[in-house]
């Protein structure tokens, strides 16, 4: 049994979750034990006999244990499950091959205590800039060290190290961390060969927007660290009229996002549509925009510029982020400077420049995104190797 484990799983929905979620459809696809861990959510699916929620469409199982939301943190939630003796019951019983943890709190802590009682492989995957996310909560620098002591401690203790991409490394050792790092990339359940015409025009209908106008897209949580109120004041000194811009997903910040808007008079520019979960529709609204806008500093390695490269829509991205390793400025996508006037005279030059867009957008879409397929034909690979060297080591001792 190999062991999946993070903190959030669809119906949260970020990039963190839909990468274990895909992980753990294509080893089930390929008839291989898998299961995933998780603080459990009010909506999950009703449980099995073994405490499991069998997800019914991909056929794994789902362990969950008890948590409550996170203040100003929906629909995140914290999970306790040292408080949940039924779960801790069922999940010290399951033999398992190997553990992958994709965050270092309360599940990847349980996949570290299975990996050390049952003498099997531990991976951890370091996906997010957790610094930002402790300064947001704490104002106490010293805590936000201690806490990113207990963090990189936790990924110190891993068998390996995974990053999504290359850069990813410099922040783990700007934490401190001083051990080996393996860049296994993301991959992507939109990536297809076919032409895109039909689902471009399906979501052009979804969006009513007309033929002339350019469509703008963001797709993430709404929070301040993506800087979603960057693109709004952007947008805001273009001169252009013709355009229309889309937020897809919900956060802490939104409301306020939604007043920004209205203060500044864009309300029949700019539409948020909240969380869109169902995969299909959120490919159409990928393929109906002209430019995805990404101004973050905050994501590491984010799907959703690569889903949109899938689709053929290029993102506009702030030069010198993470994010920006994977893009050659004016070939697969776009670089700004994260600050209005740079990033509204960027989009002003794009919307006058549509087949510029649409061959970015082609290059983007052969360069930038890969399926899942491929990725996890590798990861398997990489779990066997593991798996094999661990029972070697426990042979010859």
């Amino acid at each position: 049994m190999i062991g999946l484990f993070n903190d959030c799983f669809p119906p949260i929905m970020d990039g963190v979750s839909i990468t274990v979620q895909n992980y753990a459809r294509w080893f089930s696809e390929h008839d291989r034990d898998i299961c995933v861990v998780t603080p459990t959510v009010p909506d999950r699916r009703i449980v099995d006999s073994q405490h499991a929620p069998l997800n019914k469409q991909d056929n794994y199982p789902i362990y969950d244990y008890l948590s409550m939301p996170i203040p100003l943190r929906k629909p995140y939630r914290m999970g306790f499950p040292n408080m949940d003796p039924l779960f801790r019951h069922t999940i010290n019983r399951i033999p398992f091959d190997l553990v992958h943890a994709h965050c270092p709190f309360s599940s990847g802590k349980v996949a570290l205590e299975l990996s050390r009682q049952q003498n099997i492989p531990f991976i951890a995957t370091f996906h997010s800039k957790y610094r930002k996310d402790f300064e947001g909560a704490f104002s106490n620098k010293k805590v936000v060290d201690y806490l990113i002591r207990n963090v990189v401690n936790f990924y110190e203790q891993a068998d390996e190290v995974w990053i999504p991409q290359a850069s990813v490394e410099e922040t783990l050792r700007e934490y401190g961390y001083k051990g080996n790092v393996e860049v296994v990339e993301n991959g992507n359940d939109f990536v297809t060969t076919e032409p895109l015409i039909h689902v471009r025009k399906q979501g052009r209908r979804l969006f009513g927007v007309s033929k002339n106008e350019v469509v703008f897209l963001f797709v993430g949580q709404h929070i301040y660290e993506k800087k979603p109120d960057l693109i709004i004041r952007s947008l805001s000194h273009l001169k252009d009229s013709r355009w229309k811009m889309f937020f897809i997903g919900r956060g802490n910040a939104s409301e306020e996002l939604k007043e920004l808007v209205h203060n500044l008079n864009l309300e029949n520019k700019i539409t948020f549509l909240g969380q869109i979960s169902n995969r299909d529709k959120l490919r159409q609204c990928y393929a109906a925009a002209d430019l995805f806008l990404f101004p973050s500093l905050y994501d590491n390695a984010p799907l959703v510029v690569r889903e949109a490269a899938a689709m053929g829509t290029p993102a506009l991205i702030s030069a010198n982020s993470t994010t920006s390793e994977v893009i050659t400025d004016g070939f697969n996508g776009f670089l700004a400077q994260p600050e209005e006037k740079a990033f509204s005279m960027t989009i002003e030059f794009l919307m006058h420049n549509t087949p510029l867009l649409g061959r970015v957008g082609e290059n983007a879409r052969s360069t930038i995104a890969r399926s899942w397929s491929d990725i996890l034909e590798e990861v398997s690979d990489r779990y066997n190797h593991l798996i094999m060297r661990q029972s070697q080591q426990s042979i010859a001792v």
